[in-house]
Order: structure tokens, then C-alpha cells, then sequence
């Protein structure tokens, strides 16, 4: 009977497992096939932004004055989503829908009042912040990125609640519009440019902008409000729950602050060399962020409701061979791809963008830096698998030792690479950086997870 039991046990087990499987499957299919076609847009966005601006001035004072408004968003809706999804899976699971709204509104509330005092904040810090970032600029190029800088940053509070938005999608297993609402700021871009850029200039791609996070963010809290979840805040007190999404926000936060600062620190540093330098950073990050945009958005997706629900379960064993399992393919995956992308970075980079003011030099200079950007594709697509375990296991001291290596490792390598290759170093210095993260962030986690599965057996 006991032997019998235990049959049944482990073919249930198995099932499970396979039945997990066929989840997670799923969710990266469903959300790279969206992401592919929002990057396919986004190409097609920035085709025609390259035939209208090339890799001039103006180009450089729009991608400049972006890069505060992105890294904010990223630190702040990023961070909030992997410290609140876990516990709001987890109350979901345990409690009920009705104590994950009360979750989900409060923090929304919260992060509401801090989304708008920051774009205050970080308005009355432009006299002062971008003659820093654009240090290598002249007075006319440096106002017209102060500008655009004061346009840009309204897509913060937008952007910031879309983010979350779509997260709590997500949770919810409802990944495609999630996946899919990026296109609406690249078909957005791409009228803009056709129809005003004559007569607005570069004005129209922050006009596109600022419309494309309102209206992502609208169709996003159009299809939280059809799943029945209620996106008025709403102040319920500070529950255990949202006390502990607060505890991991904040560390979140500060490893998000270390790890974005790397993209200033290039960013930055791009800015003191040749004009055009910050575009052909830009543009030849266009294809590896195609790739990190499918591989590392599904990756990320699917696994951190999936990593979540599997820590809620204490089952240490299954994300353990799920680590390892899937690290492993993906590796397998994205490397040869990386290495045929390199190999014809420069034809790739003149097919789409060599016409108009884009020329022949200049798509060889970014074909450059595409190649060296394209060697951080296998560890940043691996490695989102560890990150988003490090979320699920509120594990963020990990997370911030490793942007703390990072960051320094950004700033040393970035430093004496560029003084050595020009901006293809500042992409080499990035993608190592990157190497060397993922090693980190893996070796750590296993041994946490060795901790953890040890503990349980003992128990």
C-alpha cells in the first residue's frame, strides 16, 4: 500500500512537473511572438527615423534627453514589479482576489504620489542634471536636449503605471496585451516622423512619445478593468503584505539604481567623443535589444509568476532543476545566434538603415558597435532567468552586490575601453560587464537554492 502510494505520489509529482512545463512553454511563446512583432515595428520606426535624422545632432540631443525619463521608469516600475508581483501571487493564492486588490491598490496609490513627486524632482534638476549627462555637447545642442528633456518626462507617470499594469496582467496569465502594447509607440513614432517631422522636427518624436506611454497605458488599464480589478488607488492601511512589498521595494530599487546607472555611464561617456556617437550607440543596440526585447521579456514574464508560485509551494527541488534546465537552453539557444549576428553585423546594420541621411560610413561605425553589443545577448537572456528566481526568493541583497560589481566594473572597463576603440569600446565594456554579472548572479543563486533544499531535507 505504502509502496503503492508512493507511485502514485511520484507520478502526480511528474505530471505536475510536465503539466509546469507546458505552462512556461506556452507563456514564452506567447509573450516572444508579441515582442517579436512590437520589435519588427520598433525596426520600422527606427528605419524611418534613420532616413529623416541619420546620426546627426538633433538625434543625439532626443536620445540624451531620453535616457533620465527610461532609466526612471525602469528603476521605478520595474523595481515595483518585482517586489510586488511575489506577494501579490502569494495573497492571491492564500487569501483571495479580494485581499490582492486591497495589495495592488494600495501600493498603487502609493507609487502614484511618488511617480508625480519625482517627475517634480527631476524637472527642477534639469538646469544642473543634463549639463552633466550631455557634457560634450555645444550650447545650442545642449538646449535643445533640455527641451526635449521637460517634454519627455510625462511619459515617467505614464510609462511607471503601465509598467505595473501589465505586470499584474501578467500575475494573471494574461500575457498578450502586456506583450503587445509596445507597438503603439512605434506605429505612434513612425506617423509622427512621416507626417510632422518636416515642420516639427525632432519635437515630433517627443510628441510620439509622450502619445504612445498614454495610450499603452490606457488599453493596459482598459484590460485590468475587464479582469474586474479596480485601478482607482485606494488606501487600505499598511497590511503585513504591502509592509513586505515596501521592505523589497526599496532594496529593488537601489540594485536598479546601480544597474541603470551603467546605460548613463555610457550614455555619458558616448556624449564626450565625435558627434553622432550617441546615435551609433543607439542604433547599434537596435538588434541585440530586438533579441533581449523577445528572449529576455519572455523569459522574464513567464518565469517570475512561475518561480513565485513555486517558492509560495517551497518547492526547492523543482526550481533548482528548473534553473539549471532551462539556463542551459537558453545558452545553447543564444549563443550561435549571437556569433551568425555578429558575423554579419555590418550588412545587417546597412540593410535597414543605410539610406537617406544614414551613409555608408556610418553604417560601418555602427556595424562595429553592434558586433560587440551582440556579445552580451547569451548572458542577458540566461541571466533574467536568475533574476527574476533572485526576485521570487526576495533574495535582493544578492541583486544589489551584483550591481554594485557592475556598476564599477561599467565604470572601469568603460573608461579604458573607449579611450582604446572610440564608442565601439564603451559597447565592448558593456557586454563583458554583462558576462561577468551573469556568472555572479548564477553561482550565487545555486547556492542559495543549495541552502534552502538542504534546510527542507533536514526539515
Amino acid at each position: 500500500m505504502n509502496h503503492s502510494l508512493r507511485i502514485g505520489l511520484k507520478r502526480w509529482g511528474t505530471w505536475q512537473r510536465q503539466a509546469s512545463t507546458r505552462w512556461v512553454l506556452a507563456a514564452l511563446f506567447t509573450v516572444g511572438g508579441y515582442s517579436f512583432l512590437g520589435k519588427v515595428s520598433a525596426f520600422a520606426k527606427d528605419a524611418v527615423v534613420a532616413y529623416q535624422f541619420g546620426r546627426g545632432d538633433e538625434l543625439d540631443a532626443f536620445l540624451i534627453a531620453l535616457v533620465i525619463p527610461q532609466f526612471t521608469i525602469t528603476l521605478l516600475g520595474g523595481s515595483l514589479n518585482a517586489a510586488l508581483i511575489p506577494t501579490y501571487i502569494q495573497v492571491r493564492e492564500q487569501e483571495g482576489p479580494e485581499a490582492a486588490q486591497r495589495v495592488f491598490s494600495t501600493v498603487t496609490m502609493l507609487t502614484s504620489g511618488f511617480l508625480l513627486l519625482t517627475c517634480f524632482v527631476l524637472m527642477l534638476s534639469a538646469p544642473w542634471l543634463m549639463p552633466i549627462l550631455a557634457a560634450g555637447y555645444g550650447p545650442e545642442k545642449l538646449v535643445l536636449a533640455k527641451v526635449l528633456y521637460g517634454v519627455l518626462l510625462s511619459t515617467v507617470m505614464f510609462s511607471g503605471l503601465g509598467t505595473t499594469w501589465g505586470a499584474v496582467l501578467n500575475a494573471g496569465n494574461r500575457f498578450a496585451w502586456a506583450a503587445a502594447v509596445p507597438m503603439v509607440t512605434s506605429l505612434t513614432t513612425m506617423v509622427a516622423v512621416l507626417c510632422l517631422a518636416r515642420s516639427w522636427s525632432v519635437y515630433a518624436l517627443a510628441a510620439a512619445a509622450v502619445t504612445g506611454a498614454f495610450v499603452e497605458a490606457a488599453l493596459l488599464g482598459w484590460q485590468l478593468k475587464r479582469l474586474g480589478i479596480a485601478l482607482l488607488p485606494q488606501w487600505h492601511g499598511l497590511s503585513p503584505a504591502t509592509r513586505q512589498v515596501l521592505g523589497q521595494y526599496w532594496p529593488m530599487v537601489a540594485a536598479a539604481f546601480l544597474m541603470g546607472s551603467t546605460h548613463l555611464i555610457s550614455q555619458g561617456m558616448a556624449a564626450m567623443l565625435d558627434p553622432g556617437s550617441v546615435s551609433a550607440l543607439g542604433y547599434g543596440n537596435k538588434v541585440t535589444a530586438v533579441l533581449l526585447g523577445v528572449g529576455a521579456t519572455a523569459v522574464s514574464t513567464a518565469f517570475l509568476p512561475h518561480f513565485s508560485r513555486m517558492v509560495a509551494l517551497d518547492d526547492w527541488n523543482g526550481i533548482r532543476d528548473t534553473l539549471f534546465t532551462y539556463t542551459g537552453l537558453l545558452l545553447a539557444v543564444t549563443i550561435p545566434l549571437s556569433a551568425l549576428l555578429i558575423y554579419i553585423s555590418e550588412p545587417v546594420i546597412a540593410l535597414l538603415f543605410q539610406r537617406g541621411a544614414f551613409t555608408e560610413s556610418d553604417a560601418k561605425i555602427v556595424g562595429e558597435v553592434q558586433a560587440m553589443y551582440l556579445l552580451q545577448v547569451p548572458p542577458c537572456i540566461a541571466g533574467m532567468l536568475t533574476v527574476r528566481l533572485i526576485s521570487a526568493m526576495r533574495a535582493t541583497h544578492i541583486m544589489l552586490w551584483g550591481n554594485i560589481i557592475n556598476i564599477l566594473l561599467c565604470v572601469v572597463l568603460t573608461y579604458l575601453l573607449m579611450r582604446r576603440f572610440g564608442v565601439v569600446g564603451i559597447a565592448l565594456a558593456t557586454s563583458v560587464m554583462y558576462v561577468i554579472s551573469f556568472c555572479f548572479l548564477f553561482v550565487a543563486s545555486a547556492r542559495c537554492l543549495a541552502t534552502k533544499t538542504s534546510a527542507q531535507a533536514v526539515a
